[in-house]
């Protein structure tokens, strides 16, 4: 679950991470009231969406005056925002953070992330703060220092020190740093976090560290345990299929292609995705209704897939384990003639009742092709297509 900057940065104050004074705001009238509030200029106005890049889209700017302030809010809220992470179709700002502008010495760059090949979390820091890491990672990557925290142990002090020493640290500001790479990681564990990024973080002239930017996305797995987290989610910001999907326990992900497809199994689903590709055409989405799925869970799958005007075939691919064949055909069948299917759709079934499933499909009325096996499956809609 991601959080916009200025939610990210509130939870940075209770773990009392440094941040510059700042406030939401909704509209102009909010943006210049939050600018009075700061008491001087310059002032930085930003836009809040959850993605990167957005000072080279236009949607951070330095404001030197009340009426900058204003001029800027106008631009900024309602703009449609393109950043190389929202893809050529932007997002649109409803929000923007309005925050006290700093005196700034170094920018630095550090984050905190799980490392799944080393089981452990890993903390990336680098002197090249506030520049695209992945640019500095593929051209100069002898630049960015990687120190590995084992969670059963937590976080040392030989942690701390190597990150401060590998980022040359002056003494001055050595202990402010160290005591708030301390709490970033108390943060990171205690939120479930999969990432945490402040980019950039900045020494100023005076040898204060504070998180110039905030970025935190949390394990979306882990949210029961934490439901204040949970009042922070913007659905304006995520995919409205992937909101509706969600609230019937579906795993689903929006994608670019035109062959919708429905699998229980996430291995399945990701073999099915392959094969589609194989047979010369796209998958329009990852879903994966699960082993135990019902014919309820079924029928919103489907009609899910087919509000995407993009989907111009179904693959429904299953193995009947713990879903029976049977009751995954009476899913189908409920859905087909709820909503109405005008576009091919395919299926392929195999495992337990089988032959019952395939008689319920054969006896609906419904217009369905049959596979006999996946490759034979993709190649229909393929065909279809």
């Amino acid at each position: 679950m991601k959080v916009h900057e200025y939610q990210a940065k509130e939870i940075f104050r209770s773990y009392g991470v440094p941040v510059p004074e700042g406030k939401v705001a909704f509209s102009r009238d909010d943006a210049l009231k939050a600018a009075d509030a700061l008491g001087g200029y310059p002032v930085v106005v930003k836009a809040q969406i959850h993605a990167g890049g957005r000072g080279k889209g236009g949607g951070v700017k330095l404001a030197h005056s009340r009426e900058e302030v204003g001029m800027i809010a106008d631009d900024i809220l309602g703009m449609t925002l393109v950043t190389h992470q929202t893809g050529p179709q932007g997002r649109e700002v409803k929000k923007i953070l309005v925050e006290a502008g700093q005196k700034i010495a170094a920018e630095l760059y550090l984050s905190l992330l799980v490392d799944r090949e080393t089981a452990s979390i890993v903390i990336m820091a680098s002197r090249e703060g506030g520049m695209d890491i992945e640019e500095v990672a593929a051209k100069t990557p002898e630049k960015i220092i990687k120190v590995h925290v084992d969670p059963l142990c937590g976080i040392q002090g030989y942690h701390l020190r190597d990150v401060a020493f590998g980022l040359a640290m002056p003494p001055e500001t050595m202990k402010p740093f160290t005591a708030m790479l301390k709490q970033l990681y108390t943060l990171f564990v205690a939120n479930d976090c999969s990432l945490v990024e402040i980019n950039p973080l900045i020494v100023t002239q005076d040898n204060q560290v504070i998180a110039l930017d905030a970025k935190v996305d949390m394990d979306s797995n882990a949210m029961f345990r934490h439901k204040d987290l949970l009042e922070l989610r913007d659905l304006d910001e995520e995919d409205p299929l992937e909101v509706e999907a969600s609230k019937y326990n579906l795993n689903y992900i929006n994608l670019d292609g035109n062959v919708g497809n429905i699998v229980n199994g996430a291995g399945l689903a990701m073999a099915t995705m392959d094969i589609i590709k194989n047979a010369g055409a796209e998958p329009a989405n990852f879903m994966d209704v699960g082993g135990g799925a019902t014919a309820e869970m079924v029928e919103n799958a489907l009609r899910i897939i087919l509000m995407d005007s993009k989907v111009k075939a179904v693959l429904i691919n299953i193995f009947g384990g713990i879903l029976r064949c049977d009751v995954f055909a009476q899913g189908v069948v409920q859905a087909a003639r709820k909503t109405g299917i005008n576009i091919p759709v395919v299926v392929r079934m195999e495992g337990t009742n089988v032959e019952e499933g395939k008689r319920i499909l054969a006896e609906s009325g419904l217009d369905l092709t049959s596979a006999v096996d996946l490759k034979d499956a993709a190649a229909k809609v393929a065909a279809a297509i």
